[in-house]
């Protein structure tokens, strides 16, 4: 019906984002314009079902639905709606056409065009989720699970304030985004498993299933069985809005946690920290101007996405509002929801390729302690001589770093000039003060801590 290049296309994500293109397809199957109308399509099967099992229609005519479901096409269906002004009436059209005099009746038995579309949305969604988002974002947890371990021991300077703080390891610093989003994939787990559906009818309150069934709302748990999703405890025309609120927070939630791993490994490229690097093809190229650029594009992108797909959050919060028992005011602005699903997969991909092949540089890791190494034993041993009764530890240690600073003297060294601290250095323990002779020894527990975090998601995820 509509044959369109794909670079005329108005959308990035169909034309730019949409390649390679088995991405995109896999993508399609899920979030597309086709998937949604073969989603809502399969509502309408698992209705029949029910009604033809529960004798209202002949087991006959539900095979013939469901055949006729099976032909549907979405150039069709546009093509209906073009006089309906009205997709799931469109869809509905379709299908009848296709079936017998008899079977007709049994097409959208008893709902409402939201008992299909709000439910066949929670259905993509959770399949979508299930399918598609948390096996890849499984894959990179694992992926961040290898290199935390990897990186365990590897000395890093700790910063805070975009300032050198105390020594960590590289392990410790990305298991903080095995955490983050371990708790991400759970969140999107179970969100997408509390996906609910509806089969209540125009105003919720199973008017025109009452007709039939004592039990109208036995009947649309039957119905939503037959596609794996369960009832909301309430509805209007629509379900309850909550239930995707939450589900697509966890997407921006955990969008967000990727561009934040992103901003951190960027600037970890940056030329006067170089801690880290990624992979630069031989004909890539980093700049228009300057041959010897190799900018963090992968990284950059990806906040990029976030940026865009992020403020779409706020859209959806305003869609919880729907006057009395359903009004419009949502009917674009939903629709754009599978784009929100889509970038952050994209992102996630894009940071599967970069890790994948992320290069480690120890040498600058090392120039970068040495740097700040001679102040980093201003903690321990302000807290030393607080533990051992320095009446002002943290004053007199500050003025010791002035003027350490002033001599271009080690601050161990100034340290042991001062007679009014020697007595305190002579009652630390021979552990406490090797710690303060060997600054790069005060990391913590940052590589037991990393294990620790790695095996709980792990277990945790089941990965």
């Amino acid at each position: 019906m509509y044959k369109r290049n794909i670079f005329e296309n108005i959308s990035p994500l169909d034309h730019r984002y949409s390649l390679p293109r088995e991405d995109f397809q896999e993508y399609a199957q899920y979030l597309s314009e086709k998937a949604r109308i073969g989603y809502q399509a399969r509502v309408e099967g698992a209705l029949v079902k029910v009604l033809a099992r529960r004798g209202i229609c002949s087991q006959e005519a539900a095979r013939e639905i469901l055949g006729a479901i099976e032909e549907i096409t979405p150039e069709e269906v546009y093509e209906e709606e073009r006089k309906t002004r009205h997709d799931i009436r469109a869809l509905v059209n379709c299908i009848q056409r296709k079936v017998s005099p008899a079977a007709r009746p049994y097409v959208h038995f008893t709902t409402t065009s939201f008992d299909i579309v709000d439910t066949a949305n929670s259905l993509r969604f959770k399949e979508a989720s299930e399918k598609l988002l948390l096996p890849r974002l499984y894959e990179l947890e694992k992926l961040l699970m290898e290199i935390a371990l990897r990186e365990k021991d590897t000395l890093q300077i700790g910063r805070t304030h975009g300032q050198h703080a105390v020594p960590i390891t590289f392990g410790f610093a990305m298991a903080e985004y095995v955490s983050r989003l371990g708790n991400r994939i759970r969140e999107i787990r179970e969100k997408s498993q509390r996906l609910v559906g509806k089969i209540a009818g125009a105003v919720g309150a199973y008017n025109a299933g009452h007709l039939f069934f004592a039990d109208p709302e036995e009947f649309e748990r039957e119905v939503l069985a037959e596609l794996g999703l369960e009832p909301g405890s309430h509805s209007t025309q629509i379900v309850e809005p909550e239930a995707m609120t939450d589900f697509i927070h966890a997407l921006v939630s955990c969008f967000g946690v990727l561009a934040n791993l992103s901003d951190d490994m960027r600037h970890l490229q940056r030329s006067e920290i170089g801690e880290v690097g990624e992979y630069f093809a031989a004909e890539q190229v980093g700049s228009s101007t300057m041959p010897h650029k190799r900018n963090p594009i992968n990284y950059e992108n990806v906040k990029s996405l976030w940026k865009k797909f992020m403020p779409g959050m706020v859209t959806v919060y305003m869609d919880q509002i729907s006057e009395h028992q359903r009004d419009l005011t949502d009917s674009a602005s939903s629709r754009f929801l599978p784009e929100i699903a889509a970038g952050l997969l994209m992102a996630v991909q894009r940071l599967q390729r970069v890790l994948g092949r992320m290069q480690v540089d120890r040498e600058n890791l090392e120039k970068n302690f040495a740097m700040s190494r001679e102040m980093i034993v201003a903690e321990p041993l302000y807290i030393l001589l607080a533990s051992h009764g320095h009446p002002d530890a943290h004053e007199a240690v500050r003025r010791l770093t002035l003027e350490a600073e002033e001599k271009g003297m080690p601050l161990r060294e100034l340290l042991l000039e001062k007679d009014e601290l020697k007595t305190y250095w002579e009652r630390f323990t021979e552990r406490q003060r090797d710690l303060l002779l060997n600054p790069e020894r005060y990391t913590g527990i940052a590589a037991d801590k990393t294990e620790r975090v790695v095996e709980n998601w792990k277990k945790e995820l089941g990965i």
